[in-house]
């Protein structure tokens, strides 16, 4: 496992810009508001899925998004989809629930997992993620998320990510 100081280190090799800021861990969404409240960007959260087949999923989508599970899977090329465990998330990304991040598939060999990033987020200038952990969050372009994914040995989705309407 790479980990963060891996990601570090190719955020410099490939000479991709960032803004990195520390905070106070947070595990939900509602828990990051006041940090994201002082951090310009797109703030995400982000699903670990297993589908019936058996194959992992990592989709992000903006931090506001109602994301419809039932229409999920034709949106994104997958079966039926259920919220992947715990083991299987440190397993496959070495990371723990509250710390999940598209970033953490520096971890994830080629082929493991598919991660899909919403198609807003993938065209958005900054796009805040955790760098494998809570306590921070690093700003960076949607596109420069895709070129690591890639540079890693993923082939990540774009897909307009499916939302309930707001009740």
């Amino acid at each position: 496992m790479r980990g963060e100081a891996g990601l570090l280190a190719d955020l410099k090799t490939l000479g991709i810009p960032f803004a990195a800021h520390e905070h106070d861990a947070v595990f939900t969404v509602a828990e990051s508001e006041a940090v994201n409240a002082a951090i310009p960007g797109e703030h995400t959260k982000n699903l670990f899925l297993k589908d019936n087949g058996g194959a992992f999923w990592l989709v992000t989508v903006p931090s506001a998004a109602r994301v419809d599970l039932k229409a999920l899977p034709a949106a994104i090329g997958s079966k039926r989809v259920s919220f992947g465990k715990a083991e299987d998330m440190d397993r496959l990304l070495g990371i723990a629930p509250g710390s999940v991040t598209p970033l953490a598939a520096i971890n994830a060999a080629p082929g493991s997992i598919t991660v899909v990033l919403d198609q807003g987020l993938a065209a958005a200038d900054r796009v805040n993620v955790h760098p494998l952990r809570n306590t921070a969050t690093i700003g960076l372009s949607g596109a420069a998320i895709l070129d690591l994914l890639r540079h890693w040995g993923h082939s990540p989705r774009i897909a307009p990510i499916p939302v309930q309407e707001p009740a």
